[in-house]
């Protein structure tokens, strides 16, 4: 392993644990300012999902974006809070039997099989409108436009046009509706359908650090070029992880895609093609931070983690 390997790693874990340490503090029990009470089992059910591990990437991927503008930490790690409050929401409502019907979640029962399917969608409203409540506190920003900004970017990374817009053409992909017929996608509309429903949240982790980082609009560009390029990495070694990998490796079913007829580009190009691709957008990744020379490398690193995680 490399030193910059190692340094990845080292920074991956620490923004992990200081993000679970944040979660934890953030949905403690006690009822906060404007609120009357906190429903023990709807916080056990949101405690559930969003401490129940991970890695934390897009949390570091705000962290590290931050860093290049020597953003304070702990406003990052704010940002980086919300930001996996929507992402564990999503995972919550994705594994619903209406969704996906997923038993398993990092090796652990889903949040509907723990508990029960209201508990479990009531759960991932709660992580989501909460998201909101952490980013509009001035412990993120002590510059409410800049909390603006990141409202709207996060509304609009996971809403209508962002995840939950990439959720309904994927299950239109498996044929949900218009009587079972699966709607067909050319690997243009693969790419917007998974630019949406997994990209979406990953460009938004890396715009954030821009927006807390007051960033100038080349920087912002360069950074947003580098979310979005590694959203797509992020999916294609997610879509060759569920063809080559397995259940106990993963922490959740594999090939559930491919039998669900999902719509994937490892499906469109074979499995050497995507992975010659996967390659290609790591090197697409690490050109697009050019610009901040030597500051850039641990987020070099993250695409290469991308592209080369086992689960």
């Amino acid at each position: 392993m490399s030193s910059s390997s190692e340094t990845f790693q080292t920074q991956l874990s620490a923004v992990a644990a200081e993000t679970e340490a944040l979660l934890v503090k953030l949905l403690a029990a006690p009822p906060i300012e404007g609120e009357r009470a906190r429903p023990q089992r709807l916080l056990d059910a949101m405690r559930y999902a969003s401490l129940n591990g991970g890695k934390r990437f897009r949390p570091f991927l705000v962290v590290a974006s931050a860093s290049l503008f020597n953003v304070p930490r702990e406003r990052a790690l704010m940002a980086g809070a919300a930001l996996e409050c929507v992402h564990c929401y999503s995972l919550v409502h994705d594994d619903l039997p209406a969704m996906d019907d997923d038993d398993l979640r990092r090796g652990q029962p889903t949040a509907h099989k723990k508990f029960d399917e209201a508990t479990a969608i009531l759960a991932g409203d709660g992580l989501l409108t909460f998201a909101f409540d952490i980013l509009a506190r001035p412990e993120t920003h002590p510059d409410p436009t800049v909390r603006i900004e990141l409202v709207m970017a996060l509304a609009r990374a996971s809403g209508l046009g962002g995840m939950v817009g990439g959720q309904m053409l994927d299950l239109a992909a498996e044929g949900r509706f218009d009587n079972g017929k699966p709607q067909s996608f050319d690997e243009a509309g693969v790419a917007t359908l998974q630019g949406m429903k997994t990209g979406a949240l990953l460009r938004f982790a890396c715009d954030a650090g821009a927006i807390l980082g007051q960033a100038s609009a080349a920087q912002r560009k360069a950074l947003t070029q580098f979310g979005s390029v590694v959203g797509q990495a992020f999916q294609i070694a997610d879509d060759l992880l569920d063809v080559e990998s397995d259940a106990a490796t993963l922490g959740k079913a594999a090939g559930k895609d491919a039998d669900a007829g999902k719509a994937t580009l490892v499906s469109i190009y074979g499995i050497a093609k995507a992975k010659e691709r996967l390659r290609a957008l790591v090197t697409e990744a690490e050109t697009a931070l050019s610009s901040f020379g030597a500051s850039g490398a641990v987020l070099k690193e993250a695409a290469h983690f991308v592209a080369d995680r086992k689960s």
